[in-house]
């Protein structure tokens, strides 16, 4: 039997093309892509996901912050709501906006495609996580726990709006 690689997929970036899907953007719903996963390693204990944007004009924008995934847990639905605390414990943390849950891919008009990387990855070992963190501060206090992580990055460009 073959080894399946712990691997995310999303309905959010089109797997030909690589582009994120405006549906989940700021120029259509803004709401949260549905997240899947598999194949973690076996003794994973929980569950993290970080969605960011490296190529911001500020530096890296976070655009969603998501933790205390159960290990059990492998599905993310589309249109989480902008609430703290979710089903099975799941919290959301503050993105770069300061709000809380999903802020969907937004660049300025006119810049070249951004990154948007959505990773998961996959904790080992007790560790206490306070509520509305940040994605700066997630990133630093699962960083000696993480055991394997997994990525998918789609690439989102807006048109430049013209007055008319």
């Amino acid at each position: 039997m073959l080894n399946t690689p712990f691997q995310l997929t999303t309905d959010a970036i089109q797997t030909e093309t690589q582009r994120f899907d405006v549906r989940y953007t700021c120029d259509s719903d803004n709401s949260s892509p549905e997240i899947r996963w598999q194949s973690p390693p076996d003794e994973t204990e929980a569950f993290a996901l970080i969605m960011d944007d490296p190529d911001a004009p500020q530096g890296t924008f976070f655009h969603w912050v998501v933790y205390s995934i159960p290990p059990q847990v492998r599905h993310l639905p589309a249109g989480i709501p902008p609430q703290e605390v979710l089903p099975h414990g799941i919290r959301q943390g503050l993105n770069t906006a300061r709000k809380l849950g999903y802020f969907g891919p937004c660049p300025p008009p006119d810049d070249p495609p951004h990154r948007y990387r959505i990773t998961l990855y996959a904790l080992k070992g007790h560790i206490e996580l306070p509520g509305k963190m940040s994605g700066e501060e997630l990133r630093r206090r699962i960083q000696e726990h993480v055991i394997a992580q997994t990525q998918a990055v789609g690439l989102y460009a807006r048109q430049h709006r013209r007055a008319g």
